[in-house]
């Protein structure tokens, strides 16, 4: 259109459906004369008559125009929410995992979560996603093409790819590619911005309305995951709740039992989730070939219920999560703390008497350590 026509159409990338963008303005230009909508820019204007050229662009500046890419995003938007609806609540879903040999069937989440939890691979939330047949299919043909999904380097054999994936920590996928734009909602919400634009608007002018009202505000749901299965639950009670009555897991009362504070809940939970990765009875340290043959037998022997010494999960290692992202961390809570607090309030802090610091030095507690570390060191 550029060479035959001189016609530039301004922003073309954001136009969300170009063929009825074109037939409209066909249209339009046969009722009336081109000028009538398009700015013309005047190319070699110093030179002869003759070797002058006149483009004629057409841009959002035009009202129509703005209007009719708005009509196309909208109408876009209602598309691709209805298939994103239709693949949440749809349960003939059936894949493989990309990494390892498991299949899946009902819901995309169960594989969606399946590469998150076992893998470290997420690409999201799945509600989040959109066409995800097709964007799994995309991500399949990489690594089938012996390609890293992060950096997009070519590797010789599926070794070399998987060994530079794990190490590089390259098992994500790169943000800035633009080919996987199309398959996340959040570049279908407002007209003419890439999700990039969204997330780096400045929101100052929200703080503007001090007198906002806020008791309409929901909090979003949590979404845990289970410790022992791929069941998710939008409260910590409800997840607490299937956690007890599905697999004998009474996690608030081993918590009380055992007066775990919040560090050590941390540490209990990265353990347990450690240890069903890798499909080993924390109780009896029996391995097993699949997840649910290791369930089934922690849950037929109670060793679900039954941790082992403490000093076996209690490890500096422990604070960190075994998965990326692990939501039940972040809904742990120190039952303590409320004690603590008001304990602390009982107390009375006296200063110590500083008239005389001849007395304050030999009285103090740190001069009393000090004579005890220098007996100690004159015995040996």
């Amino acid at each position: 259109m550029i060479i035959e026509h001189k016609l530039v159409i301004a922003d073309v990338k954001l136009v969300a459906d170009f063929r009825s963008y074109i037939l409209y303005w066909k249209r339009r230009f046969a009722e009336q004369p081109i000028t009538d909508f398009c700015s013309v820019i005047r190319t070699n204007s110093k030179a002869p008559l003759e070797e002058q050229d006149n483009y004629f662009l057409l841009c959002d500046a035009l009202p129509e125009d703005r209007l009719l890419r708005e009509q196309l995003q909208q109408k876009r938007l209602r598309e691709i929410l209805e298939q994103q609806q239709q693949e949440r609540y749809d349960t003939s879903f059936h894949s493989m995992c990309m990494f390892c040999d498991q299949e899946f069937t009902g819901n995309r989440s169960v594989l969606l979560n399946h590469m998150a939890r076992e893998h470290a691979f997420n690409i999201g939330l799945p509600d989040n996603i959109v066409n995800c047949y097709e964007f799994l299919a995309v991500l399949q043909g990489k690594l089938d093409n012996l390609q890293c999904l992060y950096c997009e380097k070519v590797f010789r054999d599926k070794n070399t790819l998987k060994d530079h994936m794990r190490k590089k920590q390259h098992r994500r996928i790169n943000a800035k590619n633009k080919e996987y734009d199309k398959f996340y909602i959040i570049n279908y919400l407002e007209f003419g911005k890439s999700w990039e634009e969204v997330q780096s608007e400045d929101d100052r002018e929200l703080l503007d309305d001090l007198e906002e009202d806020w008791s309409d505000w929901e909090e979003h749901p949590v979404c845990a995951v289970c410790l022992f299965c791929e069941q998710q639950a939008d409260t910590t009670e409800k997840l607490y709740l299937h956690m007890q009555k599905s697999h004998g897991f009474h996690f608030p009362k081993i918590k009380s039992e055992h007066g775990l504070n919040f560090y050590q809940q941390v540490k209990l939970v990265n353990f347990i989730r450690r240890e069903i990765h890798h499909c080993r009875c924390y109780n009896c340290q029996e391995k097993f070939e699949s997840k649910g043959g290791l369930i089934s037998h922690m849950e037929e022997t109670k060793h679900i219920a039954l941790l082992p010494a403490r000093s076996t999960w209690d490890q500096p290692q422990y604070y960190f999560p075994t998965y990326e992202n692990d939501t039940l961390l972040c809904t742990l809570s120190d039952s303590e703390d409320a004690k603590t607090e008001d304990q602390s309030e009982e107390i009375p802090v006296v200063s110590e008497d500083i008239s005389s610091l001849k007395a304050l030095k030999q009285s103090s507690v740190l001069n009393q350590l000090l004579c005890k570390e220098n007996k100690s060191q004159e015995k040996f």
